[in-house]
């Protein structure tokens, strides 16, 4: 790929998800808003392979780890005492001039909203004191909205994991250590969110929490940043765009005793992908401590019972999902046209193969059709007969598809088809049997 100014990629990437139907803005026929995005077909698919994919790395393919789904709201005390209500916050500036609000820490990175050129630190307008900003939505429950019936959009998914912890465990008989695994939604009401769907105010977090003992904290946390790394690079991802941060003393959260980041290289810089932390047991204790509940945990090797240490990979869904995109984007010139391609992994396309007839007549729609309903009990595919084929094979490629199977003259006789890799561009000719498998070694592995 070659290199190209940041916000051109950015524009290009955010232009073919609209295009291709991977992302719109939010409500756009009314103006839109503010940094919410509606995932279309192709996105709505994609999304859901990438949480397939992770899901079952976590949970199908191990015995250790347990899955939970739970409730979006949740009781005000469980924010009160994981120190959310009071901690959970930015610090904030308000410009004076154009009245545009920025993150205090984030200054360099803003940009003016009168002059986007321009950061609130160059633009020339007055900045007031930095203020505390708690990033919760608040909301009521129930048909009285004053202060004793409020309640919060969780910030994020781990919490719904330790409030269960004696739940998981004792219904799925686990022993320690083991860990409870969750997809699901979070909202911040960040005060500069952007870069599209890098940084939103409602997203989806893949979070796992895993149970040890205090005392095996550093050989699970280096066993899980081996396994996420793994993740990633079995993901598709290109692993010279990756890197590890680790978090100084100054970076580190509270509750933390260690914190990694998976970094990716986007075309506005280097970002957090992914974090691996030791939350040591911080989590358990406040919960144990508020509610008088015991969550110590005996195992026959140690002496004494023990509050659970925690070891935690976070991943953002929506964020991981433009990473994707970003890594697979590519453009080359094909006989002398400018050309997109987009290189997903054929392990989370949206589209895993596209069915075209040559030419519509001579019996091949009637076969491709039949092809096409065929394949679709197994995989996601796609049926096209409008246009020149090779219009087809650049629509195809644009979106995402890595295989175009054609049904020409030479599949009535001997009922072979043409394979057409999208990265390659190499064909070759299989019948039903053989697309069939190699279709599932693509996908499935």
């Amino acid at each position: 790929m070659s290199a190209k100014p940041a916000n051109d990629v950015m524009e290009k990437i955010v232009s073919l998800c609209k295009r291709r139907g991977y992302v719109f803005p939010s409500s756009e026929i009314y103006g839109g808003l503010g940094s919410c995005w509606d995932y279309g077909p192709l996105g709505a698919e994609l999304k859901r392979n990438i949480k397939t994919f992770w899901w079952d790395a976590m949970t199908n393919r191990r015995d250790d780890i347990e899955g939970l789904d739970a409730a979006i709201l949740m009781h005000p005390q469980v924010w009160v005492t994981s120190g959310h209500v009071a901690n959970f916050t930015d610090p904030m500036v308000d410009c004076k001039k154009c009245k545009a609000r920025f993150r205090a820490d984030k200054l360099e990175e803003a940009r003016c909203p009168l002059k986007p050129s321009k950061s609130p630190l160059e633009c020339g307008g007055e900045l007031t004191e930095a203020r505390k900003f708690n990033l919760m939505f608040k909301t009521f429950m129930g048909p009285v909205e004053d202060e004793s019936a409020t309640v919060y959009m969780r910030p994020e998914t781990a919490q719904g994991i330790y409030v269960n912890f004696l739940n998981v465990k004792n219904s799925s008989r686990q022993k320690i250590p083991f860990g409870i695994a969750q997809i699901g939604k979070a909202f911040r009401n960040e005060i500069t969110p952007g870069n599209f769907i890098f940084r939103t105010r409602e997203f989806e977090q893949m979070e796992m929490q895993f149970f040890i003992h205090p005392s095996e904290d550093d050989k699970w946390f280096e066993y899980w940043r081996e396994q996420r790394w793994q993740w990633y690079e079995s993901l598709g991802i290109r692993m010279s765009k990756l890197r590890w941060h680790q978090h100084g003393e100054g970076e580190l959260a509270h509750y933390a005793k260690a914190a990694f980041d998976i970094e990716y290289e986007y075309p506005f810089g280097w970002h957090e992908l992914e974090g691996i932390h030791n939350r040591t047991d911080f989590d358990l204790g406040r919960h144990m401590d508020a509610t008088k509940k015991d969550l110590r945990y005996f195992d026959e090797r140690f002496p004494e019972k023990f509050v659970p240490y925690i070891i935690e990979t976070s991943a953002g869904c929506d964020r991981t999902l433009l990473t994707t995109l970003v890594d697979a984007y590519d453009e080359i010139e094909v006989k002398g046209e400018q050309r997109v391609f987009l290189r997903l992994s054929p392990k989370i396309s949206p589209i895993k193969a596209a069915i075209f007839p040559l030419v519509n007549k001579e019996g091949m729609p009637e076969y491709a059709e039949k092809v096409y309903h065929d394949l679709k009990r197994k995989f996601k595919v796609f049926y096209d007969d409008s246009g020149a084929v090779g219009r087809r094979y650049a629509r195809m490629d644009e979106a995402g598809c890595p295989f175009c199977i054609t049904i020409d003259g030479q599949t009535l006789q001997d009922q072979t088809m043409t394979v057409r890799d999208r990265d390659t561009m190499e064909q070759s000719r299989m019948t039903f049997a053989q697309i069939v498998d190699f279709l599932d070694t693509k996908v499935n592995g």
